[in-house]
């Protein structure tokens, strides 16, 4: 699995320690783990909760990534922002029975963390059990497993459900604003992690398109 990290303006300076504590338990799984930034509350590319948004939703659509983890202050603006684009379904983690419901009811592509709200004494403790807890096994098996086809069965009707409700992202890619997605996707490691990952050969024209590749 390919991970990729986001992080927002507000809650930057945690990068290293959220990149440090989610590599540690992904990469002896056998995952990827993809640091996007912000990497500094002082990085020359600022990205907001909205943008994470939109960020996210390129990295999913194209293949570059198979799960986006992120957040914000309380985690909900990213949540709210990631769930407004196609093919993105993304969830609100807290703690760990979070993380591991998540997985195994809802089987989306991206978590959206609160990395300030209640993050004291313990947050990288409660960081890696949550990430544990996402790696735990195989998603999408059901929780309680009495429970698993009826849930199996809502996941796909609300897949099918978004299928119709949001544009498709290249139309979204063409008609948001520019100035916008050249934002969200000017990152410092952004061109070598993205175009090395990416499937989706007209995604990534556009892209190099935007940023004058």
């Amino acid at each position: 699995m390919k991970i990729a990290l986001i992080n927002e303006n507000s809650q930057a300076a945690k990068n290293e320690l959220i990149f440090n504590t989610l590599k540690s338990v992904a990469e002896p799984k056998g995952h990827e783990v993809y640091n996007y930034g912000m990497y500094s509350a002082q990085d020359e590319a600022q990205i907001t909760y909205v943008q994470i948004g939109l960020l996210t939703a390129i990295l999913i659509n194209s293949g570059a990534a198979d799960l986006v983890v992120t957040g914000c202050g309380t985690g909900e603006g990213a949540m709210l922002a990631c769930n407004a684009f196609p093919n993105v379904l993304c969830g609100l983690v807290i703690d760990p029975s979070d993380a591991y419901m998540f997985t195994q009811i809802n089987n989306g592509n991206a978590i959206a963390l609160p990395f300030a709200k209640g993050f004291g004494w313990g947050a990288e403790l409660n960081l890696a059990y949550i990430f544990e807890k996402l790696f735990v096994g195989e998603w999408g098996l059901g929780y309680p497993r009495e429970r698993a086809v009826p849930e199996q069965r809502n996941k796909k009707i609300l897949d099918d459900v978004k299928k119709v409700t949001h544009t498709d992202i290249m139309t979204i890619l063409k008609n948001i604003d520019q100035d916008f997605l050249k934002g969200a996707v000017s990152g410092a490691k952004f061109s070598d992690y993205f175009f090395a990952n990416c499937k989706n050969a007209e995604i990534a024209a556009y892209i190099k398109q935007v940023l004058g590749a």
